[in-house]
């Protein structure tokens, strides 16, 4: 039996726990005995009873001997668990070629461990279990008991219908897994790009936290600093300006004097009054997303004009992180330039990246946004070292949509070439004096 855990490395593929394939495999073992006592003793057909009970009680047994050897709830490795599964698909074969193989109704439990492993397992682990339920279905059509039947008379199934039950079981185990590994493979990665998602806007607070905690440091520190400044002077007074200490305490003075300043500067950066810090009109915070990209490859013009006053908004990590993993993923498949352009009117702000590279192929661009659709354009020989609109554009899209903002996607129109993103926000939530990515702004309208 293989290594059923790695406790060294921890793998990301390790989804499912022991105790839901010890659970799974207890219904199976009920259903099992309760199947076979059905048939052979409230109804009296005739089949290897005692063999039957001993695959049945196999599967107990393992049970019993994971559970004593592993109690406590860990997850399994991804071979350990199609190991197991692929047990599950031999222990229901060897039930099935005692009780008429294919001919059974239950042939279809077959499908079971498959499905479980298209759910949790990777897609090769389940295509060899796939292929492992296809040669026993193969096997059983043909070697199989008698399936079960009252008095001495057999039923054997016309051989047409036994290959058409092949084939149904087949086809069944090939469209089923694959559907089930598809929408399994869809939720993992969702969860894995939301989790991303999460840890990055956990930095950014963390960030913008920064400047509270150095405001509350200050605040503590300047008692005891006031302290030491006035014990500082104080015996500067009382000690002669040429004894042995003078040059220590005015050291000292100096010292302190240059740490109040600090801290005051610290005091200030959290303050209301510093209005040019915590606020900033539409065409800075473009500048701010375009100054660290210049000079990497693509020409950045930022333009900015519209219908009144231009908004004034508050310093926010997530509408920056947001418009500048857009722009840098712009600059990745720009020839010459990339646009960055602003408009507003009395009701909405836009924001709008333009570049002049290949644009979006037509099968990405319907799944844009989507976590890990990596690839912009499939022109043969077009560069992707930039790496493409993936989980950087899924991250990004969350980011600015919890700002309440709304993307959209498309290529620009001929005889332009290149994509074009446009970011549009409630003028509202742009100009709020709280951050604009609280939960208490009006959202778009669809």
């Amino acid at each position: 039996m293989p290594e059923l855990f790695d406790t060294a490395t921890p793998l990301p593929h390790r989804r499912l726990k022991l105790d839901t394939l010890v659970r799974l495999r207890w219904l199976a073992v009920g259903g099992q005995t309760a199947a076979l006592l059905v048939v052979n003793i409230g109804l009296g057909y005739p089949l290897p009873i005692g063999i039957a009970f001993f695959l049945v009680a196999l599967s107990a047994w393992l049970n019993v001997f994971l559970k004593i050897y592993y109690p406590s709830p860990l997850r399994v490795s991804e071979g350990a668990a199609a190991f197991q599964l692929a047990y599950d698909v031999l222990q229901m074969s060897g039930l099935l070629f005692l009780t008429g193989g294919l001919g059974n109704p239950f042939a279809f439990l077959l499908l079971a461990p498959v499905m479980v492993s298209a759910t949790a397992l990777s897609a090769f682990d389940t295509i060899k279990l796939g292929a492992l339920a296809t040669l026993c279905a193969s096997l059983l059509a043909v070697f199989h008991y008698p399936l079960p039947w009252p008095g001495q008379e057999e039923f054997s199934l016309p051989f047409v219908y036994s290959i058409g039950v092949w084939v149904a079981l087949v086809s069944s185990l090939g469209f089923m897994a694959t559907y089930a590994f598809r929408v399994a493979e869809e939720a993992r990665q969702l969860a894995d790009a939301l989790t991303a998602t999460e840890l990055v806007m956990a930095r950014e607070q963390h960030l913008s936290a920064l400047d509270g905690l150095a405001t509350a440091a200050a605040h503590e520190l300047g008692t005891p600093l006031a302290t030491i400044y006035l014990v500082a002077k104080e015996l500067a007074d009382e000690l002669p300006t040429d004894g042995d200490y003078a040059e220590d305490i005015a050291l000292i003075r100096s010292q302190s004097e240059r740490c109040r300043e600090i801290l005051q500067k610290l005091k200030s950066l959290s303050s209301d009054q510093d209005r040019t810090f915590q606020r900033m009109p539409v065409s800075q915070l473009m500048e701010e997303v375009a100054e660290p990209l210049r000079g990497f490859g693509a020409e950045i013009s930022v333009k900015s004009a519209g219908e009144g006053p231009e908004p004034i908004g508050s310093r926010n990590s997530a509408i920056r992180y947001g418009l500048g993993n857009i722009v840098e993923n712009a600059i990745d498949f720009a020839e010459k330039s990339v646009e960055l352009s602003a408009t507003w009117d009395a009701r909405t702000v836009s924001i709008s990246i333009r570049d002049d590279g290949p644009g979006f192929a037509p099968e990405v661009l319907t799944k844009i946004g989507d976590p890990y659709v990596s690839v912009r354009s499939m022109i043969p020989g077009r560069r992707s070292t930039g790496g493409g609109l993936g989980l950087g554009f899924f991250i990004a899209k969350t980011l600015l949509e919890r700002t309440g903002a709304k993307l959209f996607v498309e290529n620009r129109a001929p005889p332009e070439h290149g994509a074009h993103i446009r970011v549009t926000w409630p003028r509202s939530a742009i100009e709020s004096l709280d951050k604009v990515d609280a939960p208490d702004f009006s959202r778009h309208k669809d």
